[in-house]
């Protein structure tokens, strides 16, 4: 009876061995693949810059800048509680290097006295108004002001809160122009941001319905006059890591599946849209919390559906223009955003499931979609997943030594390169950072990043799937910024539920 029982144990132990051992074989699989991934979007990416490089000297910038032909822009700016910057922010879009183009101001029932500051600073008049309903609202426009004279070509609209996405929707159904800039209201443009993102619709008018632009990171950088004169790596570690991510994954994989055809995100922060697209599928979803994200998927989807003749279009990610966002310096508030972000993301897929694996939509839902399944969605719970089994199975005996080198080297090492990558792509493109000390800076970045900061991100994204999959209440949280000149405290924004 004893050596039954014994010869049972063992085969247990053994099925738990041998199953211990086959989960951690398919956690390094999978982190090889998913920074293969990455990896070969880099390399495209590499060859869009290369060209664009190349091609710098004939941009035409200056052409398009006196040109009646280029297109005129409507530039929305959502806003909640950004007293403390708004007029300043308004200013430097108002300053923009661009022909023809409006900013519309959307004041999402602030609590703080942001219409004031904006009313004193461009001395708004308030006028009657009637706001065309295009695309459906949800909170009702309270009122609509204009600068005295009309000398100024601001527009702003003060509206009972309803979140950012109902805002945009506002602006739209405001906007004048047929090219809508959707950008937050604390975000610093380069002068000729929009001149670069609008290149595209010059360029290929009749195919390009959105531009995406880049978003750097404004920590530690030296701003004057609403724009951003010396870009530097910020002191702060978690500043560091946040640098060498948006390098990676928005910038340089944004750039590459733009190649391919199959860039499904353009930041809230900076993207150019087509206005009768942006209407023709409904403008902004209020109910999904990566409104810009989704607002993208859904083109993607529109334009698939409309029929063969509607298929041939582009949405295109421009690497020249820099938009400027704070990142968050507080491991709390990262963790807000970075929940809310993987949040949103399960939104999308969830809404958008059946294009997934559907060869009716092409390369987004054969290729595209399901990257983002495998290696974005997925990626948080493997990567925690691997974090308990490898030292469980080491613990046990059920991996060798050698099998955690290999695990180590094909997660971690095999990231820090192709980050590393990324870093030097970046500087071989643009030389945004002047000193070496910045340079080194990232590299400290890229270690930061693999140890320590990605194990934080996972836990939080995987909390922000949980949130998705149990439709727990949307709260976007408070952003708590620093500002970009000479400290004067902090101010507290972005809390739109």
């Amino acid at each position: 009876m004893n050596a039954a029982r014994v010869e049972r144990w063992d085969g247990l132990l053994g099925t738990v061995h041998g199953l211990v051992a086959l989960c951690d074989t398919a956690v390094i699989i999978y982190f090889l693949a998913i920074n293969s991934g990455y990896l070969v979007l880099i390399l495209f990416a590499l060859g869009e810059l290369v060209r664009r490089v190349r091609r710098a000297s004939f941009a035409g910038y200056e052409d398009a800048a006196g040109s009646p032909f280029t297109p005129p822009i409507s530039v929305i700016m959502p806003a909640y509680n950004e007293a403390a910057g708004i007029t300043e922010a308004v200013r430097a879009m108002l300053l923009l290097h661009y022909p023809v183009f409006e900013v519309v101001v959307v004041d999402d029932g602030s609590t703080d006295g942001s219409l004031d500051a904006l009313a004193d600073a461009f001395d708004l008049a308030e006028v009657d108004h009637v706001v065309p309903e295009d695309i459906p609202m949800r909170g009702r426009v309270t009122s609509l002001h204009l600068p005295r004279g009309g000398s100024v070509p601001l527009v702003v609209a003060r509206k009972d809160n309803g979140g950012k996405a109902d805002a945009l929707n506002v602006g739209i159904n405001l906007a004048r122009y047929p090219l809508l800039c959707m950008v937050d209201a604390d975000s610093i443009l380069d002068s000729q941001a929009l001149l670069a993102v609008a290149k595209p619709f010059s360029d290929d008018p009749l195919r390009v319905v959105a531009t995406g632009g880049v978003v750097g990171i404004a920590n530690g950088c030296t701003v004057e006059a609403g724009r951003v004169v010396r870009a530097h790596v910020p002191a702060e570690l978690l500043g560091r890591a946040q640098v060498v991510e948006y390098l990676r994954a928005f910038f340089l994989g944004r750039t590459g599946w733009s190649k391919v055809g199959g860039l499904l995100i353009i930041a809230g922060a900076f993207g150019l849209f087509r206005r009768d697209a942006v209407v023709a599928v409904g403008g902004m979803d209020p109910d999904c919390i990566g409104e810009d994200a989704e607002l993208v998927v859904r083109l993607h989807r529109h334009l698939r559906e409309q029929g063969r003749r509607h298929r041939d279009y582009r949405i295109v990610f421009v690497t020249e223009p820099i938009s400027w966002s704070e990142a968050p310096s507080r491991l709390r508030v990262l963790g807000c955003q970075r929940r809310r972000w993987q949040r949103g993301l399960t939104e999308i897929l969830l809404k958008h499931r059946r294009m997934i694996g559907n060869p009716r939509y092409g390369r987004i839902g054969l290729v595209a979609l399901p990257f983002y399944v495998l290696f974005e969605l997925l990626a948080p719970l493997v990567e925690l997943s691997g974090l308990v089994l490898v030292p469980l199975g080491v613990l046990i005996g059920a991996v060798d030594a050698d099998f955690l080198w290999r695990f180590l080297l094909a997660a971690y090492a095999y990231a820090m390169v192709v980050s590393l990558v990324s870093v030097a792509v970046e500087e071989y493109a643009y030389h945004r950072f002047s000193r070496w000390r910045d340079l080194w800076g990232a590299v400290v970045g890229v270690a930061v990043e693999n140890i320590g900061y990605r194990q934080f991100t996972a836990w939080w994204r995987l909390r922000g799937v949980w949130d998705a999959l149990h439709r727990s209440p949307q709260v976007w949280g408070s952003m708590t910024h620093s500002g970009f000149g000479p400290p004067e405290g902090v101010r507290e924004g972005g809390d739109r539920r």
